[in-house]
């Protein structure tokens, strides 16, 4: 009895299963598929712009700055220092006292203005009996001047008498020169930079009075290497920043013939002029000698790269998402950055993830608003995106 009514219970429920079943696939069943019919474009499209996202995100994200090559000079720059053109250490050229002092250190002086006075001593006295002499002399040349023409005198004794007075004149003019010498004078426009003597002071012929420097015009000296000297010519224009931080120009005044047996280099002088006074004797300087025009791209030094091969150059973007690498030769350089040669007219630099990607490859230009594209970003990643291809072409 209890075994049938449990065979009853177990067909009961495998009908009302089968049933049920039956109902669910009619009700559902064709739906789902029709509803899966009209789900296939929609789906088909999805997965198209999925493909080309995921596409679009693989490619190595780079940023870039627009350059346009300009016009520029190449020099050779060289240290050194100024120089005055004249300086001159004004000497006696007679012994005696210094009987007056007319300048100090530091004073500015004109041609033919009194520096110092020596005492004339005994010349003055010299002086009258040299003209005295002259006056005996005079008288001796008129008689035998007299007595020849009368024939009383010989040829030769009148000879003799006019070469005793012009021995006589040469002695007054001795003297004169003597007594001129006891009045030091500036033999030119110049400062006084030193003072050797003091009123009172005994000096002999030879001995140092004062340093006189020409202030019109300086020399700016360098020794330029013997790679660079073929490429200065005498009378080219140059420029030199001092120290001090004062600019000055001028032209090439002078180029040694003879290299510098120590350091195999050749001095080389720009003559500047002082205009202003304010350029001193032996003030640093650093020179610039333009020696060649042409076009270039200033650049910072952190976009500079290597190909596979070792070789210098930048990297840049062409064809609208294309990476080109070009050699380059760096031609000058200063502070902010380095001028190079190799690259078109106009280029897309790539600045900021050059290093990621290789000649040949697409990448995708993301120079986001207000980011550094300037070429000096430090916004380069310590390690490479997950979705940038890193493999070396």
């Amino acid at each position: 009895m209890k075994k049938s009514v449990f065979m009853a219970v177990i067909i009961a429920i495998v009908a009302a299963g089968w049933v049920l079943s039956g109902e669910f696939g009619g009700k559902y069943g064709v739906a789902d598929k029709t509803a899966g019919d009209q789900a296939k474009p929609e789906q088909a499209t999805s997965v198209a712009e999925r493909i080309v996202k995921q596409g679009q995100a693989a490619l190595t994200a780079v940023r870039t700055k627009s350059s346009q090559a300009r016009k520029h000079w190449s020099k050779i720059t060289v240290r050194g220092h100024t120089e005055a053109k004249r300086k001159v250490m004004v000497m006696s050229e007679i012994k005696g006292r210094i009987t007056k002092i007319s300048v100090k250190k530091g004073s500015r002086v004109k041609r033919g203005d009194e520096l110092v006075r020596i005492d004339v001593a005994d010349r003055k006295a010299h002086m009258a009996e040299a003209k005295a002499l002259v006056r005996q002399r005079e008288v001796e040349y008129e008689a035998a001047k007299k007595l020849r023409k009368k024939g009383y005198r010989a040829e030769t004794q009148f000879s003799a008498a006019a070469a005793k007075l012009d021995s006589a004149r040469a002695g007054v003019k001795q003297m004169e020169v003597a007594l001129s010498r006891t009045i030091i004078r500036a033999p030119f426009d110049a400062v006084v930079d030193s003072r050797e003597v003091e009123q009172g002071a005994y000096v002999e012929a030879g001995s140092g009075i004062a340093r006189l420097v020409d202030e019109e015009f300086y020399l700016v000296v360098a020794q330029a290497a013997e790679t660079d000297i073929g490429r200065l010519k005498l009378n080219s224009p140059g420029s030199a920043t001092l120290v001090t931080g004062q600019r000055v120009e001028g032209r090439i005044h002078y180029i040694s013939a003879i290299a510098d047996e120590a350091t195999r280099t050749y001095r080389v002088e720009l003559l500047v002029a002082n205009l202003n006074r304010k350029l001193r004797h032996g003030t640093t300087a650093e020179l610039y000698f333009p020696t060649k025009q042409s076009l270039a791209h200033f650049i910072t030094p952190a976009i500079l790269t290597l190909d596979d091969h070792g070789t210098v150059g930048v990297r840049c973007v062409e064809n609208g998402d294309q990476v080109a690498f070009y050699p380059v030769k760096i031609i000058d350089s200063d502070a902010d950055g380095v001028w190079v040669s190799g690259l078109p007219n106009i280029a897309e630099l790539i600045v900021v993830g050059q290093e990621y990607v290789r000649r040949g490859d697409r990448v995708r230009i993301s120079n986001a608003a207000g980011g550094d594209n300037d070429g000096n970003s430090k916004m380069v990643p310590k390690t490479a995106p997950k979705t940038a291809d890193l493999s070396a072409s």
